[in-house]
This record gives C-alpha cells, sequence and structure tokens, in this order.
C-alpha cells in the first residue's frame, strides 16, 4: 500500500515527536518553570520598547537595564501597596464566608418569586433547597482551602523564587533576543524559509494580540472594575476587581462571574433599604462590557487572537489539568499558536492532490 504522504511522513513523525518530547518536558518540570515562563512572557511584552529605544540610539544593553529596572520598580511597588490590601480582604472574605452565605439564603428565601412558577415554570421550593445546599458546601469548601493556601510554605518560597527569578530571566532573554531569534532562522531548512517565516509572522501575530492586547485589556478593566465598585461602596471592591481583570480574557465568562460576584456582595450589603446602590452595580458592569466590546478589545486586541471561547477554555482545562498552574499561563498563548498550525496544516490539506485527487489535476 501507497502511504498518500509520500516522502513528508519522516517529516511528520519528526515534527510529531519534538511536540511529544517538549510536551513531556513541561510535565516533568512543570513545578519549576513558572519563573522562566514568566520570565519569557515578560520579555515579551517589553522588547517592543527596547527595539524603539534601539531606533533611537540607545544600545540594547543599556535599554534593557532601564526598561528591566523600570518594571521590577513598578511591579514591586504595586505589590508592596496591593498586598497588605489584598492579604487583608482575602482574609476578611475567609472570615464572614459563612455570614455572607446566610445572608443570600435568607434573602432568596423570603424573596416573593411566585412570577417564577407562574411565568417560567420553576418550582421555587426545589430551586432554594438545591442551591441553599450549594451555597453551603461551597462555604465549607472555601474556607477550609483558601487558608491553607494562603499559608502554605511552598506557595511562599515559589512566591519569592518567581519574584527574584522571573526578572533575571527577563533580562537575560531581553538583551539576547536577536541572537536567539537569529540561531533558530538558521536551523531552518532553506527551502522551506518563506513558509516557516509566514507561519511563525501568524504566531506571533496571535501571541501578541494576546499577551500584549488581551493582557493590556485585562489591567484596564480589573483597575476600571476595582475603582468603581470602590466608589460603589461594595466590600472587597479591590480583591474582586482584580479577580475580573485576571479572568477577563474569557469572553463572556469573566464579566458574568464578576457580575455575580459584585451583585451578590452589593445585594449582602444593601438589599432592601438601599437598592439603587445594587441598580449602580449593575450599571458599573453594563458600561464596562460596553468599554471592553466597542472601544477595548477592537484597539487592542482586534481579531489577532482568533481564537473561538469554546477551544479558549477547553485549553485552559487542558493545560492546567497537565501542568498545572504553569500550563494555564502557558495555555492560551500555546492555543493561538496550535490555531495558526491547524489553519495551516488544513489549508495544505485542501490543496494538496490527496484531497483533490490525482485525476483531478491539470
Amino acid at each position: 500500500m501507497i502511504i498518500p504522504f509520500g516522502g513528508n511522513l519522516r517529516r511528520v513523525l519528526f515534527w510529531l515527536g519534538v511536540m511529544v518530547f517538549f510536551a513531556l518536558f513541561l510535565f516533568v518540570f512543570a513545578d519549576i518553570l513558572l519563573p522562566f515562563v514568566a520570565g519569557f512572557v515578560l520579555a515579551y511584552f517589553l522588547n517592543p520598547i527596547v527595539e524603539f529605544c534601539e531606533r533611537i540610539g540607545i544600545s540594547r544593553l543599556w535599554a534593557t537595564v532601564m526598561i528591566v529596572l523600570v518594571a521590577v520598580i513598578v511591579l514591586a511597588a504595586a505589590l508592596i501597596l496591593l498586598v497588605p490590601v489584598l492579604s487583608e480582604q482575602l482574609f476578611g472574605v475567609i472570615k464572614n464566608l459563612p455570614d455572607y452565605f446566610s445572608r443570600l439564603q435568607n434573602i432568596f428565601a423570603h424573596h416573593d418569586t411566585k412570577w417564577l412558577r407562574q411565568y417560567i415554570g420553576i418550582d421555587i421550593s426545589n430551586l432554594q433547597s438545591s442551591v441553599s445546599s450549594l451555597l453551603g458546601q461551597a462555604a465549607n469548601l472555601l474556607k477550609t482551602i483558601l487558608p491553607s493556601l494562603w499559608s502554605s510554605s511552598k506557595a511562599l518560597m515559589g512566591m519569592a523564587t518567581l519574584m527574584v527569578v522571573t526578572p533575571v530571566v527577563a533580562f537575560y532573554m531581553l538583551l539576547d533576543w536577536q541572537k536567539m531569534v537569529g540561531a533558530v532562522d538558521s536551523w531552518i531548512p532553506r527551502n522551506r524559509l518563506q513558509t516557516v517565516h509566514a507561519i511563525v509572522w501568524q504566531m506571533n501575530r496571535a501571541v501578541a494580540g494576546f499577551i500584549r492586547g488581551q493582557g493590556t485589556l485585562c489591567l484596564i478593566l480589573g483597575c476600571y472594575y476595582a475603582v468603581m465598585l470602590t466608589l460603589c461602596g461594595v466590600n472587597f471592591s479591590l480583591l474582586i476587581g482584580l479577580f475580573i481583570g485576571l479572568i477577563a480574557f474569557i469572553p463572556y465568562v469573566g464579566s458574568t462571574i464578576g457580575l455575580l460576584l459584585s451583585a451578590g456582595m452589593a445585594c449582602i450589603q444593601y438589599w432592601p433599604e438601599q437598592w439603587p446602590w445594587i441598580a449602580a452595580v449593575v450599571g458599573v458592569f453594563l458600561v464596562g462590557q460596553f468599554l471592553e466590546g466597542y472601544v477595548l478589545q477592537p484597539k487592542l486586541v482586534g481579531s489577532s487572537v482568533g481564537l473561538h471561547p469554546v477551544w479558549l477554555m477547553f485549553a485552559l482545562f487542558a493545560f492546567g489539568s497537565l501542568f498545572g498552574f504553569t500550563g494555564m499561563l502557558i495555555a492560551v498563548p500555546a492555543a493561538a499558536a496550535i490555531g495558526v498550525l491547524v489553519r495551516f496544516a488544513l489549508h495544505s490539506y485542501l490543496t494538496s492532490v490527496f484531497y483533490e485527487g490525482e485525476g483531478n489535476k491539470g
């Protein structure tokens, strides 16, 4: 039997082997890769600024030193200012979690919900018991898990390592970025150079669209929600706002979870006497969705990432399950790069003799 791929079979097997080796490498060293991945992400984010400094006459060494130093100072200042507040709010959430869930259960139980049965056909008694059970289980689970995560010595050591190693990795990668790119370029077969350059350009566009565009979008949204929820007087507004910013790159899911958290906290605080503040919180999210969908997303990201939300969530769960937090950090950029490769492979297949049939050629 003649294999339709012909001489390409060995190349296909070679690249499959490379991918398997890379996946095994990530799996084995996932526990120590986080600072290196974070350093690469930081270098990738800052490289355009270094190249701009080079164009205006600053040497790459001094540009790298200045930019990494500024980035470290900004990040350190942000941590010094935010960590005490966030830790206080986190422990406040843990301490008051059972009371908050009880308050939500009472609001849900005593609210007049006959219209649900009349117009939607929902048996509210069953729904109330189910929600109450879920809320109670969630409260107990979070109360058990969160303190152990926060007080874990391994987590604290990992954070210290991240703070020390990441800037060093970012510095050396920024300094030698052009050398690394040139070395990789020299390994590409000369007869495939144009094709590989086209694929890499599309990958870079997709990954940069996420790391730079979507990252900036998440930062802006996190700050917006933290400030606006603070102005609305919502408890733990900084913690909620930054959490929304962290998950804002998941379309619809981030904003939905953020709205539920914020509206739930507003109901606990303001229902029923000060209900306009609850409406104000909902208004904050409506404005935020408008800004995200019609202003920030088109300007910062556009269609450069090109990932379907289902594929995006699958990548997060798959990489997170296989490689832990490091996997979640690289999930979306890796999914964007894989998407480019899949589209290229599909295009090659649809234009191949195998798809067209030899009898249809000519």
